[in-house]
């Protein structure tokens, strides 16, 4: 079958499967992208407008009406530790709490508090801030914060792995534990960078690299709780989507077996895929060499020449109810992003989404899940950021606006310079562990933490 009677035969072959999941009616309309435009503002929660931050006071956000927000861990706040928080905030989970977390804090809020450990994409070697560090002379790492979601204040905030570069995006665990990636390939000295490491949401990472779950450029992972399978996405082009075998379910550090997702009869591009495509054909190829040193093939060009699939830039990821969602944050027809679905009991994935024009969707990024099902984007393209929400019947809205800009005087108790920072990207969504009743974000520059609630039961979120 040809390159292009191949494709034909995936988009086709759309017509016959059923949708499933809160992006549904994404792959019913139509292949055609071009006809998909995005609301003004969500049709439940209503338009946009300036909102306070209970913090600061500034407005820093535009909301739809009812939605409130506070902020926390700015760049260089000193955290409970008595560290400053490091730079460059990226991606983000949220857990229940363990009692070793809870014993280790005073308060009384203890039954509605979750636990927030965060990324921080430094790429300096400035020096590692906690120990263990993998790499004394890297400055990246996470933070680990706790949130009282009933009294809507931050409780406690420490250092929680360190001497990583880079540290993007990641995911959860059905364990409890974050796992962090390295977006990078550099070697300092004769440290290599690019791998995953594990951090305990209620202590702190041993700061081992999992070597066998690959040496890329990483972003973000999904865990399958039922095999204890992670998919791993690549923010490179081409990129690969893996999964990671483990010999033990729930225990990384024993190693396993890291493979690449092959589409059809091999060496499949998704680049220009759009709305509706279909791979029925999916097998996975198995990578011999996951961590390549100076000289040596890469991954993704190993999985490629087993006739692994390219894509384009993934990013983001997360599991939601027997799927995995996944992002190409430059993919589709018009290079603005699309998002894929991967069905794991079925080994089928679609594209339910491709941009028509960055006027819908510019660059997504990360991604989550609501407990009601509803889909967040974070958007990292060009000019103002934002949130976007998509609607149950498949519609895309802005749900909040980067609206970040520091005046002259500054912030009090902040050390964060004057400037407007409505372009700096959104990341690291992720709704609270209790019932889903608080939003967390980051906004990478100047590095600031969001926790957004309101009335989220009024719409699709």
């Amino acid at each position: 079958m040809t390159h292009i009677d191949r494709r034909g035969f995936l988009r086709a072959a759309a017509i016959g499967m059923v949708a499933g999941g809160p992006l549904a009616a994404l792959s019913a309309r139509t292949a055609d992208a071009s006809t998909m435009v995005k609301r003004a503002f969500s049709p439940d929660y209503g338009p946009l407008s300036p909102v306070k931050d209970h913090t600061t006071g500034l407005e820093l956000l535009k909301l739809p009406r009812g939605f409130e927000y506070l902020t926390h861990g700015w760049t260089g706040d000193l955290m409970s530790d008595g560290r400053p928080t490091p730079s460059m905030h990226d991606g983000m989970a949220a857990f229940q709490p363990s009692g070793k977390l809870k014993n280790q804090i005073k308060g009384s809020g203890k039954g509605h508090w979750t636990a927030l450990v965060r990324n921080h994409e430094v790429s300096a070697y400035s020096g590692a801030f906690v120990e263990p560090a993998y790499n004394p002379a890297a400055g990246g790492g996470t933070t680990t914060l706790v949130f009282d979601t009933r009294r809507g204040e931050f409780v406690h905030s420490y250092a929680s792995l360190s001497g990583t570069i880079r540290n993007c995006a990641g995911g959860p665990t059905p364990w409890g534990s974050w796992l962090s990636c390295e977006e990078t390939t550099e070697i300092n000295g004769s440290v290599r960078h690019g791998y995953v490491f594990e951090v305990p949401h209620d202590g702190i990472g041993d700061a081992r690299p999992y070597r066998e779950m690959g040496r890329f450029s990483h972003e973000a992972v999904a865990v399958d709780p039922a095999t204890g399978y992670v998919y791993e996405t690549e923010d490179a082009t081409p990129s690969g989507l893996y999964r990671f075998r483990p010999t033990v379910r729930g225990d990384l550090a024993q190693g396993g077996i890291l493979e690449m997702m092959k589409i059809g009869g091999g060496a499949y591009t998704t680049y220009a895929d759009g709305t509706g495509t279909v791979y029925p054909e999916i097998d996975w190829v198995v990578i011999d060499e996951p961590d390549p040193g100076p000289g040596e093939t890469s991954v993704v060009q190993q999985g490629i020449a087993k006739g692994g699939a390219s894509f384009r830039r993934l990013e983001g990821a997360w599991y939601h109810d027997g799927k995995i969602y996944i992002v190409s944050t430059s993919g589709g027809p018009t290079g603005q992003g699309q998002v894929f679905e991967y069905d794991l009991a079925a080994d089928t994935m679609r594209v339910l989404f491709a941009s028509p024009s960055a006027t819908v969707l510019n660059n997504p990024d990360n991604i989550c899940v609501s407990p009601r099902g509803g889909i967040v984007l974070c958007e990292d393209g060009s000019g103002v950021e934002y949130l976007h929400g998509l609607t149950m019947d498949g519609e895309i809205f802005p749900f909040a606006e980067n609206a970040v800009v520091i005046p002259a005087g500054g912030v009090r108790g902040k050390s964060v310079a004057p400037g407007d920072y409505t372009g700096s990207e959104w990341c690291g969504s992720t709704f609270d562990s209790k019932d889903g009743g608080w939003l967390f974000a980051n906004i990478q520059t100047p590095g600031i933490t969001f926790a957004i609630t309101g009335p989220w039961e009024n719409g699709s979120l």
